[in-house]
């Protein structure tokens, strides 16, 4: 069985793709995202990144998204995205 924990390269590349998947959240319509049963707290930075126009102020957003997409189970997400994307 292999302990090694995975290098830091790979622990960024999971992050982005976690910080990715929860960007595409945020042109959702809000009775979508509220369908998609998600944590309170991840629901409402995406609904608050919704609101935002300043650039830098969207991307410190987003980057809190990405943070809370770490604690979170990524597969019902992208279930949901996959069956909002076939409507």
């Amino acid at each position: 069985m292999d302990d090694t924990k995975p290098s830091k390269s790979e622990r960024k590349r999971e992050y982005l793709a976690r910080q990715q998947l929860g960007e595409a959240l945020i042109p959702l319509q809000e009775d979508d995202l509220r369908s998609m049963d998600l944590d309170e707290a991840l629901l409402e930075a995406v609904l608050e990144a919704k609101r935002i126009s300043k650039r830098g102020a969207l991307r410190r957003q987003k980057q809190y998204i990405g943070k809370l997409m770490s604690r979170v189970d990524p597969e019902p997400i992208q279930a949901a995205l996959a069956r909002l994307q076939r409507k």
